[in-house]
């Protein structure tokens, strides 16, 4: 049976400040892009970053459900883009809108506004059997898109009436998420009343469109070669041995790098944009700033070609950069918090407990500077089901080497996976940063068996509390 509604926490009584949220959530951002973006480095000279994030599953929807419920995707049920096994169409079948940070905050007294790209397989027009165009609870204000990746000749849900965009200039996508983010900013800070905006964006997932006014932008450019370039790591257990780079790969990452550069520049014009409009609103001060991706992305590391949903740093480590009320201006955190922390991290700034179905734990301490003594040791990584279908939008349309199903760990210091057929990988990335060597074979029996335990442990852990105490046996 589908899991029921969580009742909402009760409002707090009693004065205190209730930040504001504004959530900048992009689309297969890697960390090689954030030099790209003089908007963010501001944000995050005036905040503090994440160096440790790590995502759930770098693939989409999975990481998407992870933010909405807290939720590891063995308890969401959401391990893929679409079809049985993941998808909109998968989410709301389990009821799982009925208890989000949307409705906790709702509940809790904030205007909740959401704008953007939601999950895959949503499409503008669907009514979801409610005669018109479906908008999930919790939200006060909506405009979604669904397949809407090329930026322009899209469709918007706004509040149930499916707006028509073109192929104008001033139809890009991102330009017209930040204009209604920003009005929205404006007029709920008339209101006095607080408010969480999510502003999802396209960019920069494939095809990496520009807006007009930046495709002409960095001519050039090229795709940066690391130490991960063109190299199958040691002792890969999936990786062929022998598999390169071919020139048509590298011609045409080239070309995909320099468009990624481009595209996020609208993203980072809108986040200096609502900065701006935070601060004429006269509330910068009583706002928080999120800026953070679904996912990362590979262009070139470990002889692959453009992609993701590898258990490399690559793919699950992306940035997490927060600015505003309560928060350590040019701090640098190191503990490990995942997707499923911004949903119990939410509740707390709204002085609400969080709800009892979530696996994650606020991060607000770690904001002021103030690590919990029982912070967690791991992160935990699942990718199941591999986007293998050709309708899938993160389809690895030009390489067949695309990871077998996994479990990880990931910790500050190392990266621990299972693959489906029982081969295991270890990188040490103190010694080994760019994960080159898998030296899973030099560990002791009673190391590997420490690690599959707590890795079992953590693939079946249900609640913040029992997620919290397996994450905290690793060493």
């Amino acid at each position: 049976m589908p899991p029921g509604p969580v009742p909402p926490s009760p409002v707090p009584s009693g004065p205190q400040v209730r930040p504001n949220i504004v959530f900048v959530l992009v689309d297969d951002l890697s960390n090689d892009l954030v030099q790209y973006m003089p908007n963010v480095l501001k944000l995050q000279k005036d905040g503090t970053t994440f160096t440790n994030y790590t995502v759930t599953d770098s693939l989409c929807c999975p990481s998407r459900a992870s933010i909405f419920k807290g939720q590891f995707p063995h308890n969401t049920g959401i391990i893929k883009n679409h079809g049985s096994d993941g998808g909109f169409r998968l989410f709301h079948s389990r009821n799982q809108e009925q208890s989000t940070y949307a409705t906790d905050m709702k509940a809790a007294g904030y205007r909740t506004a959401f704008m953007g790209k939601y999950l895959n397989e949503y499409f503008a027009k669907l009514t979801m059997g409610t005669g018109k165009p479906y908008v999930p609870p919790g939200w006060d204000e909506w405009a979604a898109g669904g397949n809407a990746y090329d930026n322009f000749n899209y469709d918007l849900n706004e509040n149930g009436k499916v707006v028509k965009y073109g192929n104008k200039p001033e139809h890009y996508m991102t330009d017209v998420l930040s204009a209604k983010a920003s009005k929205f900013i404006t007029t709920t800070a008339a209101t006095g009343q607080p408010f969480v905006l999510e502003v999802s964006t396209y960019a920069p997932h494939s095809p990496y469109t520009p807006a007009p006014r930046d495709a002409a932008l960095f001519p050039g450019l090229k795709l940066p070669r690391t130490a991960a370039w063109d190299k199958v790591p040691e002792n890969s257990t999936w990786l062929p041995k022998s598999m390169k780079l071919t020139k048509v790969q590298i011609d045409r990452m080239e070309v995909e790098f320099r468009k990624r550069v481009q595209s996020v520049q609208s993203v980072d014009k809108m986040i200096g944009d609502l900065r701006q409009t935070l601060t004429t609103a006269g509330i910068a001060d009583k706002t928080l700033v999120i800026f953070n991706s679904d996912n990362g992305y590979h262009m070139g590391q470990y002889a692959l070609p453009s992609g993701k949903q590898t258990a490399f740093d690559t793919d699950v480590n992306v940035p997490l950069i927060v600015a505003g009320h309560g928060v350590r201006a040019g701090q640098s955190v190191e503990q490990i918090v995942e997707n499923i922390d911004f949903r119990p991290t939410f509740t707390d700034l709204a002085g609400v407990a969080p709800s009892p179905e979530t696996d994650g734990h606020s991060f607000k301490p770690l904001l002021a500077g103030e690590v919990p003594a029982d912070w967690r040791g791991t992160a935990l990584v699942e990718h199941h089901d591999p986007a293998t279908d050709p309708a899938d939008p993160d389809y690895q349309y030009d390489s067949k080497n695309i990871p077998p199903s996994y479990d990880a760990l990931r910790t500050t210091t190392f990266t621990y996976v299972e693959y489906v057929d029982g081969a295991v990988e270890y990188f040490d990335r103190t010694a080994d940063p760019y994960m080159l060597k898998n030296v899973a074979g030099t560990l002791t029996p009673e190391r590997l068996a420490e690690l599959r335990t707590v890795l079992r442990g953590m693939a079946t852990c249900v609640g913040a509390d029992a997620c919290g105490a397996v994450s905290r046996k690793i060493k």
